[in-house]
This record gives C-alpha cells, structure tokens and sequence, in this order.
C-alpha cells in the first residue's frame, strides 16, 4: 500500500471521517478544497462556487483530474438525465482507483445527490494522491515528507517550530518563513512579531496569492479563532506551497550537484600543479647537482682536494636529506592524488613529459650513480696526491745526495796531475781512481732509483713535472758525463802505468776497504732518513722489523770500522817507523778516518730517530685499526637492523592483524622507533668522518660501508612511508565506497592466497585466479579473454605486467559502489538551464557560488547548435570533460 494512504488511515474509512465532521469544520474545509480545486481549474478556464452542486454533473471534477494528472480520461455524457451524471462521476471514480487508490462507500449516486460530507472526503482523496503523495524528502513521503520539508526549510528562523499541521501554523510566522525562504525580497521577515498572527498570517496569505499564484485557501481569524486549525485544510495549503517551490528546490538540488563536482575538480587540479611543480623543482635540483658530481677537474695540492672532499661532505650533511625527504613526499602525493581521482571517478592524473614518478626515480638514480664515481673519484684523488708528495720528496732527497756526492767529481776527472806524477803517485792514482770507479758504481743504483721516481712521477700526473724532469735530465747527463770522463782518465793512467810498478798497499787496503763501508754507511744514513707511509699494522710491523735486523747488523759493522782504522794507523805506524816522506794524505782515496768517523756517529744518532718515528707511526696504525673496530661494531649492528626492519614493515604490509587502523597505527609505531634510530646514524657518520679524515680506505672487519648504511636507511624511510601511504589510501578507499572491514579482510586474504612470492604484487594470471575465487565468472573462450583484458586494462594501466594491491582495491570497490557520472551533471546542468541544450552567463552567475560560476564560464566552449543564442554556453561537452571523455 502506498505510504501517502496512511496519513489519516485508508481512505476506506473517509465516510466515518467525514460522519463526524462538525458543520464549522466542514465549511472552513469546504472553503479550502474549493480554493484549491480553482487553483488548478483555472488552468482550463473555468472555476467552481459550490463543490456539491458543481461537481454533481461529474464534467468539471473529470476536467479537475484531467488538469492535475495531465491525462485524459473518457469522453464524457453531456446529458443532463441523472444516469450521464452518475456515468460521468463514475468515470471520475474509476480513473480515481486506476491511480492505486482504494474507495470504499463513496458512490457515484452520493456525489450526484450533493451529499456535502461523502464529496469532501472524495476531494481530500484526490488531494492527497496528486497533491502530496508525490512529496519526497530523504526518503520520506507523504505527510512525513511534507513536514520535514516545512522543518528543513523554516530551520533557520527564529520563533519557527514546525512540528505538525495544525498549531505550528497558528501565529502565521511559518507561512511567511516559507516565503521569505525562497523569496527574501516578497518579505521583510525581520519586522514580523511573533504576537501579532493576524497580520503574520494575512501577509503570507495575500503575497502567496498575489506573486506565487497560490489562491487563499485559509482564512486568518478562522485559524488565530479556532483551538487546533483543520489538518487537512492546513496540509493542502502548504503542499501548494511545496509545488510552487519545487522547481527552485531542483535547481538547488542540482547546483549543489554542480558545485560537488567543481569543487572536487578544483582541488585535483591544485594537488596537480602542485606535483608539477613540486617535480620540476627537484628534477631541476638533480640536474644542477649532477653535473657538479661528474666534474673530475683534479687539484695540484692535498689542501685544495680536501676541501673538495669536505663540500662533498656538506652536500651529504645538509643539501641532499631535504632532498630525499621531497623526493618521498612527492610520491606520497602522487599516490593520493591519484586514489582521489579514482574514487572520483575521474582519469587518472598524467604528468607532463619527463615528470612521471618514474622520471624523477630514474633522475634520482643518476644522482646517486654521479654521487658514488665522485666520492670514489675524490678518495683516489687524494690517495694519488699523497703518494705523489711522497715520491716528490724521496726524489728530492736522493737527487740532492747524488748532487752532494757529484759535486766536484768532474773537475776532479779532468785533472792532469799524473803528468808531473811520480811513480808511486801514479800507482796511487791509479788505485785511487779504481777506488773512485768502485764508488761511481755504487752510486748507478741511486741513479736508477732517480730517474724511476722521475718516470713514476710523470706516470702519476705530477703537477711540477717540469722541474723534476729538468733536475732528472740534469743529473743522468751529469751521470753520462761522469762515466765518459772516468773512462778517460782511466785510459790516461794505464798508459802510464807501464812507467809506475810502487804502490802503498796498505793505503790500497785501506782504500778499498773504506770506500765500500763508507757506502754501507751513506745507504745506511739514507735509509734512516727516508720517508715511509703505510695504511696497516702489519705494514708498521715490516718497517720495524726489518729496522731491528739492521740494527743486528751494526756490532760487526762497528768492528769493519775499527778494522779500517786500524789499517790507517798501521800507516801512520809504518810512516813514523820508517820516517816517510809522505804528502799527509791516503793517494788511493780521500775518505778520512775523521769522515768515517763521523759518519758512523750520525748513524748512531739517526738510530733512535728512526725508533721514534717507527713508535709514533705504531701507534697512529693502532688509533687507525680502533677506528675501524668502532665503525663496525656500530654498522655490523645497524646493517642487519635496517634489514630486520624492511622485512617486519614488509610482514606487516601483507598480514591482516586487525583493523586497517590497526595496521596504520602500528605501521606509525614502527616509523616513530626508526625516526628514534637515526641518532645512532649520525653517531656512525661521526665515526666515519674520523676514518676519512685519518686516511683509512678499507676496513676488513665489517662488510657494510657508510654508503651501503646511508642507502638501506633512505630505502628503509621512504618504504615504511610508502607502506603507511598506502594504508590510508586502502582506509580512504574504504570509507569513500563503503567497503566493511570484512570485505577489506577478504580482499586481503585473497591477494595474500595468491601472492605466493609474497612480492606485493599479482602477475596476470595470479590476478585472474584470484579474481575466479571471488565469484568473477572469466570463461576461456574469446569473450571471456576479452574482458579479462578490459579488466587488466584497468588494474594495470601502465601495463607494468604486475597488479598492486591498491589497484586491485580500486577495481573492486568501483566494481560495488555507485559514483557521479557525466550523464548526471549533465541532467544536472540541463536543470538549471531550463530544459534548454545550453546554459548562459546569467544562469551560471544565478545559480552557482561566484569562483565556481567563473571556473565554468572560463571553461565551456561556445554552444553551436541550431538553437544557440548569444552567449550560449556547451554545458555537455564541458561535462564530459571532466570525466575524461572529451578535452576541456
């Protein structure tokens, strides 16, 4: 039964009520109904003056039910014999009842005899089935619906409390609240008074009739006079009301529409230029970055490298964290733009040219590979540095003692005294340039030694290898030079060799004998000298054992030194024995006792120099080596951590425990425990910044670097900030479509049963089996791989070949919720249009709020149609567009 026939009970029982009808009620509902019944009669030209005597030939109450049903009934008798009356009323009766309306003991003959009480009950009937059945309000009907659009529309008004059809109405106020509501300029509401209803009452009833063409159905001292005004006279009053203002209600209802729509277009369009933007600036960043990495533009000095390396370490410190954290950001947004555009059901959001998501990743890749060649780059640099000081200085050291030693040497060469030589000066000359010829072959290694640090400094790309050549070439002509003007003198002092036969074979012993320990102590002497560099304990441990056996050495060194002075004071000896005349001097070599004396105090004083130097470096190797027990003991620990908690978000990710709040919340649980971690890896960037700054470039006790650490914690961050987006996506995806949380767990399990690799994602086929085992019928045969690809097409726009979980939330929560479509605002448009194929300026600017009224002005195309006007605007393709559809 329809829910209008309850208002006062079946109609079957409209003879009892009107049975009892007082005689002041009835004229005061007489009086109604015949204003109402005119209202629409004179759509067709005519009135009535007396309901029972104007409706007894059955003509004008066939025309009234023509005018408000917009049907035509049977011809009707135009005889005045009682039988065409009571066939006219009778069809009336009859078309009554094919309306869904039960009527008992009405008759025809009733309503032919004038019988006042059975005729106002028929009009009543028809009141209530073409005057208010048809009212609607969130999903009420009828009276109920009639009343809570009167409480709806008066809300907003003081001294208004509409609660039923007969004493809310008595002071007049609502009448003038319902007109003032949707006609504010017809009533100056603020001036009524709450205790004058007279006046309230006759106000609203005189500008009903005289601007919204509702008659005056009610008379104002009837219902200020009467206790409980009639109901039903109230009720047909107000539904005149409703239907005057039903067209602006639609139009509300469908600029509210409109308006929904806009805004929801508006806001995606701003998330939209703010991803761009947010985009641009950072592909902007990465591209002035990269280049800055890649420059390999190498420095001359150790001090100019290391402040390249320190600006690599701010750049690290200060200039890339904001920019990972932009980086996340930006796909956060992205995501949540894109679950807003779904759920909208508008097309998904595309980002211009080269700043997809995958742009930025790809760019952001190039980074990192520029970032990890310049830090290499920078490490090999200086590592080249130091061994190129180093090798300039041992360069220096051995040229300026090869200087030292071939100072003089060539004039000596080119000395003639063997000309005016006696024999035995001869003999000695000769010895003492086969003692000089021993020594000039002992000094060719050093020379090789020379020229191979001069060729490796070439080789390594030493700044000032122009001086070093030069000093290099100098010294091996020098050398050349040397070895050509010996084996001259050598040729001279054979010739006259054959002229000598004395020589002093004591000062020849001592000759040969000093000569060689002299060189054992000049290499000694250069050896205690020489500069080291070494990057382990074992290294040091090499360099100090290999001092130790030197030192083992120097007992019996010290007995060849007294054994050669012993053969100088076995001359001297001889010389004061024998009283030879003698020069002073040993002729075979110039090599003093003094010298050698000397000497060898210099090597005993360099001995404990170089045992501080060792002890020193000793312990720096050992400062060096708990550096590294400090770094790994830290990253050994931090490494697995980071990978423990990749795996926990990943488990949490896929496991159903609880509520999707639930895993939102846990999931912020675990990003609060890891943003509390990076203390302890600022702690670790502390520690490795000693180790860079002490030179240290391995490290054999841990496996992880600061660059493994520095990526798994970004990886770790973005992750547990991608999975939290996700789940709110999943949560926004819900609550939008009214998904329950025991769909959301069945989801859940099912993609979990076939996402057997645990990867996050389905496969194709994966995705088809799942999709069976929620009831999706996917036949084999052509027709069923056809929409198993129009689905695909769907889940996996990209066509990546994978499907994520929240596509597949997506497509399953489109597939059992109901959204706006272009065809609604369209309808809705056409509304506020008037039925007409277009919509102008001045309609736009009426009805709609102003930024939104501009936003549509400034994009719907001109109407061409055949009835355009001026100005008219294409409200249809304009709707299509933002669906994606058409271009805007």
């Amino acid at each position: 039964m329809p829910t209008w026939v309850n208002a006062f009970g079946t109609l079957g029982a409209v003879r009892t009520l009107v049975t009892h009808l007082d005689v002041c009620v009835i004229f005061n509902m007489e009086e109604t109904f015949t204003a109402w019944c005119n209202s629409h009669l004179r759509k067709a030209g005519t009135q009535i003056e007396n309901i029972e005597e104007d409706f007894r030939d059955g003509l004008k109450l066939m025309l009234l039910l023509e005018v408000i049903s917009g049907e035509r009934l049977a011809k009707p008798e135009r005889g005045k014999m009682r039988v065409h009356k009571i066939s006219n009323v009778n069809k009336a009766l009859d078309f009554i009842a094919s309306k869904g309306v039960k009527l008992v003991s009405i008759g025809a003959e009733e309503i032919v005899d004038g019988n006042v009480k059975m005729t106002l009950g028929m009009i009543w009937t028809i009141i209530l089935r073409f005057a208010i059945q048809d009212i609607s309000v969130e999903e009420t009907s009828a009276k109920e619906g009639l009343l809570l659009w009167c409480q709806r529309k008066t809300a907003p008004y003081k001294n208004v409390n509409i609660q039923n059809f007969h004493i809310s109405w008595k002071d007049g106020l609502g009448f003038c609240a319902l007109i003032h509501r949707h006609r504010p300029e017809l009533i100056d509401y603020g001036k009524l008074r709450k205790d004058d209803p007279l006046t309230n009452l006759n106000t609203a009833f005189d500008v009903a009739e005289k601007y919204l063409d509702i008659p005056k159905m009610l008379d104002a001292e009837d219902i200020v006079g009467t206790a409980r005004p009639d109901e039903k006279a109230i009720m047909t009053y107000v539904s005149s009301f409703y239907h005057a203002f039903s067209g602006a209600q639609k139009a509300e209802t469908a600029a509210n529409r409109i308006c929904k729509v806009l805004a929801v277009n508006q806001e995606n369009e701003q998330l939209m230029e703010d991803y761009e933007k947010l985009a641009s600036d950072l592909l902007e960043w990465i591209r002035r970055t990269i280049p800055w990495l890649e420059n390999r533009a190498p420095e001359n000095t150790m001090h100019a490298m290391q402040q390249k390396l320190e600006d690599f370490r701010d750049y690290r410190r200060l200039h890339k964290p904001p920019k990972v954290q932009e980086k996340c950001q930006l796909e956060i947004n992205f995501n949540t733009l894109q679950t807003k555009l779904r759920l909208s059901n508008r097309p998904a959001f595309m980002p211009s040219e080269g700043r997809m998501v995958s742009d930025i990743n790809n760019a952001w890749g190039c980074l990192e590979q520029a970032e990890k060649g310049y830090e290499e780059w920078l490490l090999n640099e200086i590592r080249r540095l130091e061994r190129l000081d180093h090798l300039a200085e041992k360069f220096r050291q051995k040229a300026s003692i090869h200087e030292a030693w071939t100072d003089g040497k060539e004039a000596m060469l080119r000395q003639k005294d063997y000309e005016t030589a006696t024999l035995s000066e001869i003999k000695a000359l000769l010895k003492k340039h086969e003692a000089f010829e021993s020594d000039l072959a002992a000094h060719q290694d050093r020379v090789e030694q020379i020229a191979a640090i001069a060729q490796e400094l070439n080789e390594l790309d030493y700044y000032d290898s122009p001086s070093v050549n030069a000093r290099c070439q100098k010294i091996c002509d020098q050398w050349d030079n040397l070895g050509a003007l010996t084996q001259k003198r050598r040729e001279a002092l054979e010739r006259t060799e054959k002229l000598l036969e004395t020589i002093d074979q004591l000062y020849l012993e001592y000759a040969k004998r000093a000569a060689p320990f002299n060189n054992w102590m000049e290499g000694a002497m250069e050896d205690l000298q020489d500069t080291f560099i070494v990057h382990t304990i074992e290294e040091i441990q090499g360099l100090t054992t290999a001092h130790e056996q030197f030192k083992a050495t120097l007992p019996d060194a010290d007995k060849e030194r007294l054994a050669i002075l012993g053969i100088h004071n076995e001359v001297s000896k001889i010389v004061q024995t024998y009283h030879v005349n003698m020069a002073g001097t040993n002729p075979y070599t110039t090599i003093t006792p003094q010298e050698i004396n000397g000497k060898w105090d210099h090597v005993r004083q360099l001995v404990p120099r170089r045992d501080q130097a060792l002890t020193e470096e000793h312990a720096r190797q050992q400062h060096n080596e708990r550096l590294r027990k400090q770094f790994a003991a830290q990253a050994n620990v931090i490494g697995p951590w980071i990978q423990t908690k990749m795996e926990e978000i990943g488990r949490i990710s896929i496991e159903m425990h609880g509520t999707l709040e639930d895993q939102l919340s846990h999931l912020r649980q675990y990003e609060k425990s890891i943003v509390n971690y990076k203390p302890k890896i600022d702690q670790l960037e502390g520690d490795h910044q000693l180790i860079q700054e002490a030179l240290i470039f391995d490290n054999k006790h841990t496996n992880y670097t600061m660059e493994h650490i520095r990526v798994g914690w970004e990886q770790l961050l973005t992750t547990i900030a991608r999975t939290i987006n996700e789940v709110e996506n999943q949560i926004l995806t819900r609550d939008a479509k009214g998904i329950s949380q025991e769909q959301m767990n069945e989801f859940r399990a099912s993609f979990n049963h076939f996402d057997r690799d645990h990867s996050g994602t389905l496969g194709p086929e994966e995705f088809k089996a799942c999709l069976i085992s929620l009831g999706y019928d996917i036949g084999n045969d052509p027709q069923g791989e056809a929409e198993f690809a129009r689905i695909m097409s769907i889940v996996d726009p990209n066509r990546l070949g994978v499907v994520t979980f929240q596509a597949f939330i997506d497509f399953m929560s489109r597939e059992t919720a109901d959204t706006d479509t272009a065809d609604q605002v369209m309808a809705s448009f056409k509304i506020l249009a008037g039925d007409k194929n277009y919509i102008t300026v001045d309609e736009l600017r009426r009805e709609l709020p102003p930024d939104q009224a501009e936003y549509c002005i400034a994009r719907m195309a001109p109407y061409s149609g055949p009835d355009a006007v001026p100005g008219a605007l294409d409200y249809m393709s304009f709707s299509t567009a933002l669906y994606g559809e058409s271009d805007l």
